[in-house]
């Protein structure tokens, strides 16, 4: 019996490197191993999934003519019995990266996928289609991660989540991170940039650059070839607190940029996602305009929304200094939006139409109110405009739409905090008698860093200013594992012991639940 991933780490040719079917002329010397940023499936439907793969050279580049992949999908991990094959091209404008939206797929089903191009196999990639609409399984297991900057530390994270038992993985965003170089570790120190110094990636080539280098490492990949993952972004795939084409209002000199100079560099951003993402998607290069906001509903047992709270948001409001201001400054924000009127009608009424049983919206920044004690002490809480508390007005207006419209079992999914938080959210937040409308968890991230110091003092003052809030820790990078049926939701939160080395012990440090029909949290 091969173990499954000893199978997903190497590939197992089982002398299959004929069987692709492709007679490309091998490589030079230096590219006789095209697949070093491994493989990846996600957006799975019933009855298909994307596979993604990009051809890279093991030094320098690939020469600039298309190349042809050839991929195979199997229901074994030796691929004795193939159920569908074909070819793509991968071509130098997009970076050689390859995007085969597999289709004719069975609903619910485990499958194994392969690239050859050049003579060479790829790793073999495990993948999971979505149940059929109308199916009602048992239960739903899935990841959550997001945040993992490559300088601040390892990924064991990555190395725990490639042995879970998982159906799907939801990453939530900042999956690269644009600053240059500066890190403790002698080996994740960031790629090079065209212009060092400004602490930013500008062109194509230095988005690309940097995906590629997170993609090489190991725990990555394994990650990515254990399961289907649904991506989204959040801002440090393109910079630091964006919104819309608005720079980051802490830029100046030659840092600040004008909306149509961002949109340049947004558009460069957005393109480099597309080429290393397993997502479905339909770009257009040069455009700074990608929709990536979409649905997955897993059979009547859960219905995910996904966001973009990037692309479309209007500035964060006040024009404060690193975007942490009074909580009034949120709350007067009538016009602001974080998803824009489109995609907010979109939200709504996919949740009015939702038969599931979970009805889950996954998205980037904490919807839950949030008070942080102001270090200068007046006033003597502060909040982080750039989540939701800085267009409190969209989220009333969401939350009151999920009480009124009956929402069956919302649950909202977020992360860029760097921390775990567990909250109730309230119709009414003032007040914390009123009802709970639904839960939020919030995920830890990978390896981006939370100031220790703040932990405590927010551990402190959480009971006082946030008393919705079920668990907080700022201490443990990580990732969240979770398990619905018709009848509950569990979440449990998974820790590595450190992120200096790269392994590292996995354990729970909490579970909580939320039972269907009676919203609120409670310990495990």
């Amino acid at each position: 019996m091969v173990d499954r991933r000893q199978v997903l780490a190497g590939g197992v040719a089982l002398g299959a490197a004929t069987t692709l079917g492709l007679a490309t002329p091998a490589l030079a010397a230096d590219t006789v191993h095209p697949f070093g940023l491994g493989v990846a499936s996600g957006d799975p439907l019933p009855d298909g999934v994307v596979l993604w793969t990009r051809l890279v050279a093991d030094a320098g580049q690939l020469p600039a003519r298309p190349v042809e992949v050839g991929w195979q999908i199997a229901e074994d991990e030796r691929f004795r019995r193939v159920v569908q094959s074909g070819t793509a091209t991968a071509r130098p404008e997009l970076a050689h990266s390859v995007h085969v939206e597999a289709c004719g797929l069975r609903p619910g089903r485990e499958y194994f996928y392969r690239f050859r191009a050049h003579g060479q196999l790829s790793p073999v990639g495990r993948t999971r289609t979505a149940p059929a609409p109308h199916a009602d399984p048992r239960s739903l297991r899935l990841g959550v991660v997001n945040c993992q900057d490559f300088q601040n530390g390892y990924w064991p994270a990555y190395d725990g989540l490639a042995t879970e038992d998982l159906d799907v993985v939801f990453h939530l965003g900042d999956y690269i991170y644009e600053y240059d170089a500066h890190s403790r570790f002698a080996d994740r120190n960031h790629s090079p940039v065209a212009t060092p110094g400004l602490d930013q990636l500008r062109t194509l080539e230095d988005y690309r650059g940097r995906h590629a280098q997170y993609k090489g490492d190991p725990a990555l990949r394994a990650a990515h070839a254990a399961f289907a993952w649904v991506p989204t972004w959040d801002d440090h795939e393109t910079e630091n607190n964006y919104a819309g084409t608005t720079d980051e209002i802490d830029d100046t000199g030659a840092r600040r940029q004008s909306p149509e100079e961002f949109a340049r560099q947004r558009a460069a951003a957005y393109q480099a996602y597309y080429e290393h993402m397993p997502i479905r998607a339909r770009l257009r290069p040069g455009s700074s305009e990608l929709k990536i906001y979409r649905r997955f509903d897993f059979g009547r047992l859960a219905r995910f929304h996904v966001l973009d709270t990037r692309q479309y948001r209007t500035d964060q409001p006040g024009g404060v200094p690193g975007d942490f201001g009074p909580e009034q400054i949120g709350r007067a924000n009538t016009a602001g939006s974080l998803t824009g009127d489109e995609q907010e009608l979109w939200l709504t009424q996919g949740l009015r139409s939702s038969s599931a049983r979970w009805n889950v919206i996954a998205q980037q920044v904490m919807m839950s109110r949030t008070r942080f004690p102001n270090p200068t002490g007046v006033p003597p809480t502060i909040v982080n405009l750039d989540q939701w508390d800085g267009y409190a007005p969209q989220r009333d207006r969401l939350l009151r739409f999920l009480a009124d419209a009956r929402i069956a079992n919302p649950v909202v999914l977020a992360g860029d905090i760097h921390s775990t938080w567990f909250s109730d959210l309230l119709a009414d937040f003032d007040d914390p008698a009123s009802p709970t409308v639904a839960v939020e968890f919030v995920a830890t991230s990978v390896s981006s860093d939370f100031p220790v110091a703040f932990d405590g003092p927010i551990k402190a003052i959480n009971p006082l200013v946030n008393p919705h809030v079920r668990y907080f820790d700022g201490l443990a990078r990580g990732y969240l594992r979770c398990e619905l049926d018709r009848d509950s939701w569990r979440t449990d939160v998974r820790v590595v012991e450190s992120i200096e080395t790269r392994r590292s012990p996995v354990r729970t440090s909490a579970s909580f639940a939320v039972e269907a029909g009676r919203p609120g949290l409670h310990p495990a």
